[in-house]
């Protein structure tokens, strides 16, 4: 096992993808976010990568307008259940919201999937940035939380899911049947939480597992969310458009982390990544262009609305300045609409400019497969990202990747060639995490 500093990956398994009309491409499958084989065969293609995870988005609201994807797809713990029994090493993570659940049911859902997959669970804890959320879980909009509060609520939530984690010793269970001893009652800890929020006696109903606990990731870019991730996650999913300001999260996020005592490098940073690939670069243009195609202007403004709690941004003229919103969007994805407001007024787009660049973003990963890997190493060398999570715009971008990009990056010696680990934890080079109660007593 090589100390060197190598790049990790993540797949996000999107189902018929993250474009709001990429589901008309004539290649994609129009049930993949529903189709188990679907999923088999990305997490599988990811796993033959070497990848160090997939990971499974979520959300808790719809409506007419939403992505396709959103509107028809599985619930994440349910599939990554199903994909721990046809993987074998690659982590498995999925988003759960801690502003729309409990701590015990999660730390047990997730716990039992630790279980299942053989030590490669990992919760994508996030607090739910769309108001109206709240419509479908017997509260209305003015019970959901405001952002601050969110984030309050997440930093008690994340203590009590721990907590009930280290229920048990790691060998509490004995099974001594001559004794008639299952368990070691000494190696049983009740919670007994009484916090601002939750109230949680515990303990769990299930053990430790192979990896001690599972890998807690963060998907936040706000002031909140990096510092809520500084402070108690082993890793952050990020969004940044450039290299610069790749680097400026990432020496923030490293500098945050090692002022509450932690150490830098076991917290890593993802960037979501969209490599549109071609064996050339015109082909990777007409790939980009084709994609970018199908998307109509009316679908564009109704992607964008979803940022602004799904603001109708059709009342507005199209090629006239991006409108003023004032403070709209500031209690759903804060960090995405506060850099949407910014640039708009920067680079004085239209409204149309701004829909349709969101909608199908450009950035600096299109191209041939030696440009894509050189701009993954660019980015990573210089201290933009310690991996990166690869999600799709266009059709087959994950099985490009692995065959193309992936041989590149191994022969640079940049990334892994086998597993190091059979744990999530282990292959992201993180340590087993000991029982707070084994720390202690030492």
């Amino acid at each position: 096992m090589t100390n060197k500093r190598q790049i990790k990956f993540g797949a996000m398994i999107h189902g018929v993808g993250g474009n709001i009309s990429g589901w008309r491409h004539p290649e994609v499958q129009t049930n993949a976010s529903v189709s188990l084989d679907f999923y088999k065969q990305q997490a599988q293609k990811a796993e033959e990568g070497k990848f160090d995870l997939v990971f499974i988005a979520d959300g808790l609201y719809i409506n007419e307008k939403s992505i396709p994807h959103f509107l028809n797809r599985f619930e994440p713990l349910t599939i990554l259940s199903a994909l721990a029994a046809v993987t074998s090493r690659i982590g498995l993570v999925g988003t759960v919201s801690t502003s729309y659940s409990d701590p015990f049911t999660i730390a047990r859902q997730f716990a039992s999937l630790d279980h299942i997959s053989g030590g490669r669970a990992g919760w994508n804890l996030v607090t739910s940035p769309l108001e109206s959320s709240a419509l479908n879980y017997n509260k209305t909009i003015d019970q959901h939380p405001d952002h601050a509060t969110r984030y309050k609520i997440a930093e008690e939530y994340l203590e009590v899911t721990k907590g009930l984690w280290d229920s048990w010793d790691d060998d509490a269970f004995v099974g001594d049947k001559e004794n008639d001893i299952f368990f070691d009652p000494s190696k049983l800890h009740q919670l007994n939480h009484n916090g601002e929020y939750f109230s949680v006696q515990g303990p769990l109903n299930i053990g430790r597992s192979k990896q001690g606990q599972p890998v807690v990731f963060q998907a936040g870019s706000s002031g909140a969310g990096k510092s809520f991730a500084a402070k108690g996650a082993d890793a952050i999913f990020s969004a940044p458009s450039t290299l610069e300001s790749a680097q400026k999260f990432y020496a923030d996020v490293k500098k945050q982390a090692a002022e509450f005592g932690r150490n830098p490098e076991q917290l890593n940073i993802f960037p979501g990544i969209s490599p549109i690939i071609g064996d050339t670069e015109e082909e990777a243009e007409r790939n980009y262009e084709e994609i970018a195609n199908l998307v109509s202007i009316d679908k564009a403004l109704a992607y964008l609305g979803r940022y602004f709690e799904h603001h109708d941004f059709s009342q507005y003229p199209l090629d006239e300045a991006f409108p003023d919103l004032g403070e709209l969007g500031k209690n759903s994805f804060q960090s995405h609409t506060d850099r949407i407001k910014q640039q708009a007024k920067e680079q004085n787009l239209t409204l149309r400019q701004v829909a349709l660049r969101e909608a199908t973003p450009r950035s600096a990963f299109i191209g041939t497969p030696e440009k894509i890997a050189d701009v993954i190493q660019t980015w990573f060398e210089q201290r933009g990202a310690d991996g990166f999570i690869i999600t799709t715009q266009v059709p087959n971008t994950l099985d490009i990747f692995v065959e193309k990009v992936v041989p590149i990056l191994q022969q640079r010696g940049l990334y892994r060639e086998e597993y190091e680990a059979d744990t999530l934890r282990g292959n992201l080079g993180l340590p087993f995490l000991e029982s707070r109660y084994v720390k202690e007593l030492v």
